[in-house]
This record gives C-alpha cells, structure tokens and sequence, in this order.
C-alpha cells in the first residue's frame, strides 16, 4: 500500500516541504540505495509526510509500505522481511519506535540478529508542542541496552546519508535517531562516514565537548565562542553512541582536564553515561560533566523555547562550559 502523487498545493505538500526539507536526505539516500541494485523496501508509521518518505513512495511505490498507526506490527513486519533477503528501513517518531516498540526490536529484531534499520525521528525534544508523550529523552539509553544493536545520532542531513549508505556493509540491526528536518548543516554534501568512528573537529587543553546528533551544531558554535575568547577547547561529533568509540573518549581525557558532554536526552544513560563508563574504567579519568535534560519530563512548548530552557542552544552550551570552567 502506497501514497500517490503530492498535489503541490496539498496541505501534505506544504508540510512537507516547510517542517521536513532536511529530510529529504533519506528518501535521497534510499532511492540511492535502491538504484545501486540493493533489496531495499520501506515502511513508515502513517508519518511519510512528516519524515519525507513520500519522496521514495512516488519513486518506489511497489517498495514502500504503508503501516497505519501500528508501529508494533511494523517493526515485527520489518523483521519477517528481512528474513527473506531484504533490507527494511522502517521509520517513526522517535518516542514510539523506542519506547512503543523496544520488545519487538529486542525479540523480533536485534535477538534474531536481522538487518533492519530503524529510523527515529523527530526525536528528543523536537516535537515541541505535542509534549513528553512525543518526547524521546529515553531512546538512546533504551537502545543502546539491546544487545547486538548499533546506534547511531547523525547530526545533519548529509551525515544521516552517509550513514545510511554505509549501513549496506553492516551486518548489525541500527537505530538510527535524527532529528525534525530542520538542523542546521554542519557538514557538506560529501560527507565521510564509519560506524564507530568519532570525527574530532579540533583537540584542546582546557575542555572537550562531545556531543551527538542534533547538538553537534549549537555545540560547534559554543566551541567558536570559546577558542575565540582564549579557551584551548576540542570538539568531537560522537555519531555512534554504541559502539563507542572508546580511544576518542581516552585520548580526550589524556588531553583535556574536563569533558563535556551534550546531547538532546536525559543526563541519564545516553551519550553521557557511554562517556562516563568508558572514564570509570580508564587510568586517569578527566572530569566530566553531562550536560542535557536532567531526571524529568520535558516541558511543553515550541523547540526553540525548550532548547533554550534546558540550555541546549549554543548559548546555553557556552555557558554551562563556562561554569565547568570556572
């Protein structure tokens, strides 16, 4: 079952291209897949408008499946075809494929060690006015539990790309957690790209900030503010939350005498719990700081108010830096 052809001046039309622009780099991605010659199909949770998909369904309509609001059924369906020799990319919002949907993507998918890609989007705090029901600050400490399976935050539209076409030669079921569409891009259209593999923007003495996903960008630019006014600070883009690339965790904490780490997700678990296990176990560990949505329920309100409220916005970075500095 499948979407026919966007009317231009449809209300899907219009959301589409006002609230999912950016995500037109993973109908890109998949149809690039697909014309490569691999088995690929697709399925979404009546969300093709919201994730873009609809892209790949007009293209690829005998490839693409239609699941309603039965994301449950969906990812067992994904798991039940990729047991034929496809490769399924499945995607939701972020809150219910993790949270919803984590027995079957334990049992169904990751126990039985099949390649099904899961897509969570619009993930933690990006849904804004539908509240914490749509919040996903639990995602990466759900999914990176589950055992044989990879995670992965790309921060921009052509990471997630470069992901997805790396993820041909992965053997591993990925979770893929990306953000609304709207991210700023932090990098070009070429964009390099290997599973486990942090990409260290700049080295320094004084602090390191790792973030992932969707706070890679704000933490980009607290990073220019900080180098600017005489800090000697690094910057790594930790895309995979597992597996953890544990030398880059190491090597950072040889090198600085504070981490900190940002992501769009509780302090609890994600990319600040990977981080801090890998420091408990080492020699000597820097100190580290979490930095993201502390033992709560995120509040309701527009994106941008929430990412300022909890200081995930470039100069909130900047300042909860700062107070670690001091």
């Amino acid at each position: 079952m499948s979407t026919g052809p966007l009317n231009p001046n449809s209300w899907q039309y219009r959301q589409l291209n006002a609230r999912s622009s950016g995500l037109g780099y993973l109908s890109n991605a998949l149809i690039d897949l697909v014309e490569s010659g691999h088995a690929v199909v697709v399925g979404t949770a009546d969300l093709q408008y919201s994730n873009g998909l609809v892209r790949f369904a007009e293209r690829y309509p005998e490839r693409f499946i239609q699941f309603g609001i039965s994301e449950q059924n969906m990812v067992s369906a994904a798991a039940g075809m990729a047991t034929i020799g496809v490769t399924p990319f499945v995607a939701t919002f972020a809150s219910f494929l993790a949270l919803l949907c984590c027995e079957q993507i334990r049992t169904d998918i990751a126990y039985s060690a099949l390649p099904v890609r899961l897509i969570g989007h619009h993930s933690g705090i990006g849904l804004g006015f539908y509240g914490t029901s749509h919040h996903a600050t639990e995602d990466l400490a759900i999914m990176r539990s589950i055992a044989d399976l990879t995670v992965v935050a790309p921060a921009d539209g052509p990471q997630l790309a470069a992901a997805i076409r790396a993820s041909v030669t992965h053997s591993q079921p990925i979770y893929f957690r990306i953000g609304r569409g709207q991210d700023p891009l932090v990098y070009g259209n070429e964009s390099a790209f290997e599973f486990g593999k942090a990409i260290v923007h700049a080295v320094g003495s004084d602090l390191t900030i790792i973030a992932c996903g969707t706070m890679l960008h704000p933490a980009r630019e607290a990073h220019r503010a900080l180098s600017e006014s005489g800090r000697s600070v690094g910057l790594i883009d930790m895309h995979t939350i597992k597996p953890l690339d544990r030398e880059a965790v190491l090597t950072a904490s040889r090198a600085s005498r504070l981490i900190l780490t940002v992501e769009e997700h509780s302090v609890i678990g994600g990319l600040g719990g990977a981080v801090a296990e890998v420091l408990a176990e080492s020699e000597r560990p820097a100190r580290l700081i979490r930095h993201g949505i502390r033992d709560e329920y995120s509040l309701i309100a527009p994106p941008t108010h929430l990412y300022r409220h909890y200081r995930l916005d470039a100069e909130g970075i900047e300042a909860v830096a700062r107070e670690a500095l001091a």
